[in-house]
């Protein structure tokens, strides 16, 4: 039976399967396309077309493509290790600088210099001999018995809560894995890479969509690698650092005792910052809140007000909002709309003017955006005394521009974000951006009557604006707070799942959306009616006592 086939803007017609390496031919000499999509569908280059098709072929600028990479090069770096170090355990997680840490998880085993060396020096051996990597379908059993023999422990929990009879596995030179991705059909596809020693394990970078297919410079960033190992630290007191292991959790402790266990963590982080503030009350006279898109910020903003109440402390919260400028005087993004992301969007002299005035004691008569108009309107009149701090939360709120003419002593910074340390298995660590990404799609259903298919749709430009505006100020806070609630995708799923599922093959949303399905698919079902009226995740699913505040 013949078939067309669209690609590269011509159409050509078949009576046999045709794989998508074969319709590419010779144009990539150089291995940089990774990944097409065949009628929407985000499928390997092995993969055999047979039926009416269009054909998108994507290098690692597009994300599909730079997460089929990210997997492909983990799954050479597992190989790597499992050669020169058979017996060594490894665990892959996203680290700083938008790179994946290493962790050497058999007991006693530190990272070193030599060891560096060996690894290095296998993985460039694997992709200069171009191994074919085939996928494998097996049942349930045989991986599982595959599992075994190779003492993967991690993975074999995981299959106890796979929905699906079978199971995948790519098979590279003797070496079997699953990243639960697609791959690239060869590792000579792998290019760019840089492996190196930050002890007590390794840090593996790779190219980004957002640096155009480029690796980002790295950078250290010990506040927020801090952050990252007390999730981790955290994650393993309460059994939370793998998918199985919070399954496990709430199976045998029980909805209840999980929920407020997690919640615990938060009222605790939030009776340290409280400490911290008030140990310098005398000094400071602006909070700073700032973090990327659905990390809590609101309901968090809330908390802490009432944490400082509780302490004599009488803050007042400001909106950033109405200092937007006037439409006409806000700047264009590169599609030409305004970009009300940009901190020039905002009037940075009247905000500096009105918070000096306010900490210097005197009344100032605040500004009003009204959206409804485009402008400034006159808004309240305020004065605050010396116990009364002012919080301020926003895109820049960290962001010293906005406050340049505060004195540093009098502002205190806290950066907020979820920082998940969890993992389906070892070498598949779950992404915090995806974690997000649900939260929101999730949240602007149930408030603000958006389908999954426009949140997903409008990510990248918030991802853009989080890449330009916010990660570059978190090194600078004095405080991180973890908004992660270990159970909140087990709860997330029965609303996410039925949004996801919803979404045709049609709709350029659907990778995404499959992808982030066969993320939450592995969690157990949870009820969500033990949630406490002030918990952050009461902020997307609803039910917050914050809701009017």
């Amino acid at each position: 039976m013949e078939f067309k086939v669209k690609a590269f803007g011509e159409e050509r017609v078949y009576n046999r399967k045709v794989s998508l390496l074969e319709i590419l031919g010779d144009r990539d000499p150089e291995k940089k396309i990774v990944v097409a999509k065949v009628n929407n569908r985000v499928r390997e280059l092995t993969y055999e077309v047979y039926y009416d098709s269009e054909v998108e072929f994507s290098g690692i600028t597009d994300i599909p493509a730079m997460k089929v990479y990210e997997a492909s090069l983990r799954y050479v770096v597992a190989m790597a290790f499992a050669r020169c170090y058979p017996n060594l355990r490894v665990r892959f997680a996203y680290n700083v600088s938008r790179s994946i840490g290493i962790h050497l998880i058999t007991p006693g085993v530190t990272a070193t210099t030599a060891m560096l060396i060996n690894i290095k020096h296998e993985i460039d051996n694997i992709i200069q001999a171009d191994l074919p990597m085939k996928r494998m379908k097996v049942s349930v059993e045989e991986a599982r018995k595959m599992f075994e023999d190779r003492g993967w422990s991690d993975k074999i929990e995981l299959l106890k809560y796979r929905p699906e009879k079978d199971a995948h596995l790519y098979e590279c030179d003797g070496f079997y894995d699953y990243m639960y991705s697609h791959m690239v059909p060869s590792t000579g596809y792998i290019h760019k890479y840089k492996l190196r020693l930050l002890a007590p394990g390794f840090v593996l970078q790779y190219p980004r969509t957002e640096a155009q297919g480029e690796m980002p410079d790295f950078q250290e960033e010990p506040t927020y690698s801090r952050a990252l190992k007390e999730s981790h630290d955290w994650s393993k007191i309460i059994g939370s650092a793998t998918v199985p292991g919070i399954n496990h959790e709430i199976e045998s402790r029980g909805d209840i005792d999980y929920i407020n266990l997690c919640e615990a963590r938060h009222n605790r982080m939030l009776c340290e910052l409280g400490q911290l503030i008030q140990d310098d009350i005398d000094d400071i006279s602006i909070i700073c809140i700032a973090g990327p898109s659905s990390s809590g910020k609101t309901t968090f903003a809330n908390r802490l007000r009432i944490e400082l109440m509780s302490r004599g402390i009488r803050p007042i919260r400001l909106s950033m909002d109405d200092y937007y400028l006037s439409k006409d005087q806000v700047p264009m993004d590169e599609d030409g709309k305004p970009d009300l992301e940009s901190i020039e969007a905002l009037d940075i002299p009247l905000f500096n003017q009105n918070m000096l005035d306010l900490i210097n004691g005197e009344e100032v008569t605040l500004p009003k955006f009204d959206f409804q108009v485009g402008h400034r309107v006159e808004g309240r009149k305020l004065k605050v005394g010396r116990d009364e701090p002012i919080i301020i939360e926003g895109i820049h709120a960290l962001n010293d521009r906005m406050t340049i003419d505060i004195p540093k002593s009098a502002k205190f910074k806290i950066f907020i974000s979820p920082q998940a340390q969890i993992n389906l298995d070892d070498h598949t660590p779950l992404s915090l951006t995806d974690l997000r990404l649900i939260r929101r799609i999730v949240r602007d259903f149930q408030f603000r009557g958006s389908s999954a298919e426009e949140t997903i749709n409008m990510w990248p430009s918030v991802r853009r604006g989080e890449f330009r505006w916010i990660y570059a100020t978190q090194e600078g806070c004095d405080y991180v707070y973890n908004s992660l609630l270990p159970y909140e995708l087990p709860v997330m799923k029965k609303y996410a799942m039925p949004l996801l599922q919803r979404i045709g093959p049609d709709d350029p949303t659907f990778p995404t959306a499959q992808r982030l399905i066969r993320m939450l698919k592995f969690f157990v079902d949870m009820p969500d009616k033990w949630i406490p009226s002030n918990s952050l995740m009461r902020e997307f699913i609803g039910g917050s006592c914050y809701a009017d505040v």
